[in-house]
């Protein structure tokens, strides 16, 4: 363990790191997740598609142990390699999950930061959260990545309120990304942005995602997002995975009708 992050045990691409296993979610007749399944392997960026409506947000929420599925589980393999249902976990230890092996990035900023507080103590605040306590090194490391995800020295102090909606969302990023997570999990993380802002939000997370080997699930109704940022693509048409594959080979060559329409009403010819 160093500064209270946890060392991760070796990574082998042959073990999956997140497992779905049937789920469905029902909220009384409707069924928002129908027998989903699906493995994620370190490293591995899955892009979940479709229309909204098509379930993906409430897969998502599950995926992420925020919701419990009506039936089926989700598994995670923890650090110490052994692999736990999410549902056996207990409060203390989901926490513990998203403050070191996860992250979360929300579609609206506001929601994964502290808006009254600085850029600093933003991502101070989670190296705090798993045991930091030099405020020197602290200060040094959320200076470091705040310029990694391209947001200037002198802004450490300023409140996220002053913060347009892109610096927004790469402050979110560097919060997250801070005590180096294995899995993140990015609920359509450049809706409501500038087309400008969200190419130059993507080219970002893509290049930090590679170069930290991290596993991302990323939920999203862009096909453009997912083409970017993801190896493989499930796409989702009501509360079912309709079709599955690699990114390029779903959204070159769909095979469903539904898929078909999606990338030819959403991707430029």
């Amino acid at each position: 363990m160093t500064d209270g992050i946890p060392m991760a045990v070796v990574e082998t691409s042959d073990q999956p790191l997140l497992l779905a296993d049937g789920l469905n979610k029902s909220y009384g007749r409707v069924q928002a997740c129908r027998d989903i399944s699906f493995a994620l392997y370190p490293g591995e960026v899955l892009a979940i598609v479709g229309e909204s409506g098509s379930g993906k947000s409430t897969l998502l929420q599950m995926l992420s142990g925020q919701l419990t599925p009506t039936s089926g589980r989700v598994r995670y393999r923890m650090r110490d390699g052994v692999t736990r249902d999410l549902t056996d976990l207990g409060e203390a230890e989901r926490r513990f999950l998203f403050r070191t092996d996860w992250g979360f990035v929300h579609q609206d900023p506001a929601q994964g930061l502290r808006m009254g507080v600085s850029a600093g103590a933003n991502v101070g605040e989670r190296l705090m959260a798993v045991g930091w306590n030099h405020y020197g090194r602290i200060r040094d490391t959320a200076s470091t990545w705040l310029g990694r995800v391209e947001i200037a020295a002198d802004r450490i102090d300023d409140t996220p309120r002053t913060y347009s909606g892109g610096m927004r969302q790469r402050l979110q990023i560097a919060r997250n990304l801070v005590t180096e997570p294995r899995l993140v999990f990015m609920d359509e993380p450049t809706g409501g942005l500038d087309v400008s802002v969200q190419a130059r939000l993507l080219d970002l997370m893509r290049s930090l995602v590679a170069e930290l080997g991290l596993a991302a699930i990323v939920v999203t109704h862009d096909l453009a997002v997912a083409r970017l940022l993801s190896h493989r693509v499930m796409v989702m048409k009501g509360g079912q995975v309709i079709e599955t594959g690699l990114t390029d080979q779903v959204l070159d060559d769909p095979r469903e009708p539904y898929t078909q329409l999606l990338v030819s009403s959403i991707l430029p010819p």
